[in-house]
């Protein structure tokens, strides 16, 4: 299949929307409610202005960075997303290459199609982090993190706003399975089978709500850090003092997400609740961003207002859907020059030079 003729994420999105299952693209693509939040998160971007800086030496571009010790070409990785065998055969083996050959962060999410050894041995060159969720059983997600030392990943990503499945609409009209021919290949028996719904609605919902453990507390990320060495990330963080519980509480990075829209509608896109947690914690530990990342001045307002790095979920499903991992590629390949060409027209030769003053509020402006 030639895909020359996609050239932003609006155009893979579309091409995705034609390739997939519709209970797949229903899964992907939909939040909770009313999916007020999922809207939120790209219509934030769009009430941002740049303010440009002119004749600024850009012959020679800068975007590499530095995060918990990781060298990576730019400020751009994969989020975690589940089963992405729904969008391709290639699944998170294809998506872990692409990240490795542009030089970003891959996640593999706990309830991933291919297991951690098959994408550690896929992809030995990618930068790969752990996404993790604790179980009633604690001894899965003690093996889970073992296998994940082992298998040489680089951090632990705790999602942590998720005590229960949000209110997924279209998942519970499609009553939401995996299909046969699908796994979770990080488990075995009852848990490797997937979600088959026993009330007629997501079996998504009902494997949430049988499985993860909705008591968790701060105190059990003491508990996790005496299991493992690994840096712990928390997912999921929207304001400021969740942010600074994650400091006092030791872990190295938070991702400020709202799991994509798919968890408590209303509440804010990640771009508007960045500026609070930075304020909070900017100089203390690693803030990272997901949700609505389109184009590369969307990466250049995120970076500007504080983040160290930024994710992608749907996006690069819509790559694997698209042409499996050579669509991830083509897509990272697409962002990274769009991040180029906004630093060049902002006057931003490196990461350093993209400064708070560059992005403010449409109501900075008169209205005309």
């Amino acid at each position: 299949m030639q895909v020359m003729s996609l050239i932003c994420v609006a155009d893979f999105e579309q091409r995705a929307k034609q390739q997939l299952e519709r209970t797949a693209l229903d899964f992907y693509r939909n939040g909770a409610g009313e999916q007020v939040t999922l809207g939120l998160n790209r219509e934030a971007y769009k009430r941002l202005r740049l303010r440009p800086r002119c004749l600024r030496d850009v012959s020679q571009l800068d975007t590499s960075c530095k995060i918990l010790g990781q060298q990576l070409n730019w400020p751009l990785g994969i989020a975690p997303t589940a089963m992405q065998k729904l969008a391709h055969p290639d699944g998170e083996l294809g998506t872990a290459r692409a990240a490795g050959q542009a030089g970003s962060i891959f996640i593999l999410s706990t309830l991933s199609t291919c297991s951690i050894e098959e994408v550690a041995a896929a992809a030995p060159e990618t930068c790969k982090w752990f996404q993790l969720y604790i179980y009633k059983d604690r001894s899965l997600t003690e093996q889970l993190v073992r296998r994940a030392e082992l298998a040489h990943f680089k951090a632990l990503v705790l999602t942590v706003d998720l005590p229960i499945n949000g209110d997924r609409r279209a998942d519970a009209r499609n009553q939401f399975s995996l299909p046969p021919h699908l796994r979770l290949a990080n488990f075995q028996d009852e848990l490797m089978r997937g979600f088959v719904s026993k009330l007629g609605g997501s079996g998504l919902n009902e494997y949430v709500a049988s499985q993860f453990d909705p008591s968790i507390t701060w105190q059990d990320i003491k508990w996790l850090q005496q299991l493992t060495q690994l840096p712990i990330v928390l997912k999921g963080i929207l304001t400021a003092e969740d942010a600074q519980l994650a400091r006092d509480f030791g872990c190295a990075g938070i991702i400020v997400s709202n799991h994509g829209g798919r968890q408590l509608d209303t509440a804010p896109a990640t771009i508007e609740a960045l500026p609070e947690i930075v304020a909070a914690v900017g100089k203390d530990l690693a803030v990272m961003l997901d949700g609505g990342i389109m184009q590369g001045t969307d990466i250049f307002k995120a970076l500007a207002l504080g983040a160290q790095t930024v994710f992608i979920g749907r996006p690069a499903l819509w790559g694997l859907a698209a042409n499996g991992q050579r669509g991830v590629e083509q897509l990272l390949q697409i962002m990274r020059h769009d991040l180029e060409v906004t630093m060049k027209l902002a006057g931003c030769p490196t990461l350093r030079d993209i400064q708070p003053s560059m992005v403010v509020h449409e109501s900075s402006y008169s209205q005309l």
